[in-house]
C-alpha cells in the first residue's frame, strides 16, 4: 500500500486552467471517490497521478516518493479506465498476464497472480475465453483483473463502470467495495455517479470546475454540505432550496413558508439573505403538519414513491416510504423536520454553523 499526496497542483491544458492550486492527501488503505459533473477535472487529475498527463506545477508523491516527473510504469499503479482496453486476440489469461510477462517475472509468479486475481473476481472459468465470448460485467472483471496482478501500491479506477447497464452497475459496485475491503489497497476512484460514490468512498472529494468543494465520509458530505452546490450535486431528488430570511428568535421567513428552526439558530444571521436547504426524506407529509400544499406529482419508486408538492410557486419534492395514495392536485399537511435542516448565505453559498 501506498499513501498520495498532491501539493499546490496545477495543471493546464491548451492554454485553459483544468486544474488550480489543488491540495490532496490520500491515506494508505483508503478508498477515496472523485465526484463531480463531467468536464470538473476529476479524470484530469487522475490521469495527473497515473503520469498520463503532465502537471504544469505542483508536487504528485507516491508512497512518500515525488513522482511528479516519473514514467506511469515507475509509479507503482494499477490503473482501469472507463473502457476494457483488452486485447481481442488474447485469452483472459493472456489479458491479465500480459503485463507481468513483459516485465519478465517467473512463470510460477505469473500463475500465482493471475490465479489469486482470478479467485477474487470470479473469472476461474473465463481464463481460456477470448474477449468476445464475455459480457460486458466480465471484460470489466478482467481489467480490473489486470491491474490487480501487478500488486500496485495505488489503484486508479476512472469511471469503470460507467459502460455497463444499471444491474451490472451495481452487482460490480458490490465486488470492488468488497474487494477493498479484501486487500486494503489505496484505491483512488473517479465517478459523476453518486449512488457509487456513497456507497463505495471511505472520503469522496466533491469537485468542480477543477476545484475541491468539500472532502469526507460521505455521511459528511450528505447531511452537513459545505456550500449550495454540494447539497444540489448529491441527493435524488436532490435538497430543495427554498429562499428567505432568518429572524432573531430563529424563525425563517419565506415566500412561500415560515417555520421555527428551533433556539439553535436564535440571534444567528438575523436579517441576512438565505436558503434554507431540506433533503426529501426530511419533509413528512400528514402526522399533523402544519403548512400546507398540493401534490403535484407523485413518482412510484417501488419500496418508496416521491411526492412534489406545490407550496405557492415553489415545488418541493417528499420521500415517502409507504403505500398511501396520493392524487394530483389533491392538498396535504406537511412538515420539516427543523433539526435535520441546512442554511446557506445567499450570496456567498456557503454553509452557515449555529457556532
Amino acid at each position: 500500500m501506498s499513501n498520495v499526496r498532491l501539493r499546490d497542483l496545477c495543471i493546464n491544458l491548451g492554454g485553459n486552467a483544468i486544474i488550480a492550486d489543488l491540495d490532496l492527501a490520500v491515506d494508505e488503505g483508503e478508498f477515496l471517490v472523485l465526484l463531480g459533473p463531467s468536464g470538473c477535472g476529476k479524470s484530469t487529475l487522475l490521469h495527473s497521478i497515473a503520469g498520463l498527463i503532465d502537471v504544469t506545477s505542483g508536487t504528485v508523491e507516491i508512497g512518500g516518493a515525488d513522482m511528479t516527473f516519473a514514467d506511469p510504469s515507475e509509479r507503482g499503479i494499477g490503473m482501469v479506465f472507463q473502457s476494457y482496453a483488452l486485447y481481442p486476440t488474447m485469452t483472459v489469461e493472456k489479458n491479465m498476464s500480459f503485463g507481468l510477462r513483459i516485465a519478465g517475472l517467473p512463470k510460477a509468479e505469473i500463475a500465482q497472480r493471475v490465479a489469486r486475481a482470478a479467485d477474487m473476481l470470479h473469472l476461474d472459468a473465463l481464463l481460456d475465453r477470448k474477449p468476445a465470448q464475455l459480457s460486458g460485467g466480465q471484460r470489466q472483471r478482467v481489467a480490473i483483473g489486470r491491474a490487480l496482478v501487478r500488486q500496485a501500491g495505488v489503484f486508479l479506477f476512472d469511471e469503470p463502470l460507467s459502460n455497463l447497464d444499471a444491474k451490472l452497475r451495481a452487482e460490480l459496485r458490490r465486488e470492488l467495495k468488497l474487494l477493498h475491503q479484501t486487500l486494503r489497497s489505496t484505491m483512488i476512484y473517479v465517478t459523476h455517479d453518486q449512488v457509487e460514490a456513497m456507497t463505495l468512498a471511505t472520503r469522496i472529494v466533491v469537485m468542480r470546475a477543477g476545484k475541491v468543494q468539500q472532502i469526507g465520509a460521505p455521511a459528511d458530505v450528505y447531511e452537513r454540505p459545505a456550500n449550495l452546490f454540494v447539497a444540489g450535486f448529491l441527493g435524488s431528488p436532490s435538497m430543495n432550496f427554498i429562499d428567505g430570511t432568518l429572524d432573531a428568535e430563529g424563525i425563517f421567513s419565506g415566500p412561500v413558508l415560515d417555520l421555527d428552526l428551533g433556539p439553535a439558530w436564535r440571534g444567528h444571521a438575523a436579517g441576512r439573505e438565505l436558503v434554507l436547504g431540506v433533503r426529501p426524506e426530511h419533509i413528512h407529509i400528514g402526522d399533523g403538519g402544519k403548512l400546507q400544499g398540493t401534490v403535484e406529482l407523485v413518482e412510484p419508486m417501488g419500496n418508496h414513491q416521491i411526492v412534489w408538492i406545490a407550496v405557492g410557486e415553489r415545488k418541493l419534492s417528499a420521500i415517502v416510504n409507504d403505500t398511501r395514495a396520493f392524487t394530483a392536485g389533491e392538498p396535504l399537511s406537511f412538515a420539516i423536520d427543523a433539526d435535520r435542516i441546512s442554511l446557506f448565505d445567499k450570496a456567498s453559498e456557503q454553509r452557515l454553523a449555529t457556532s
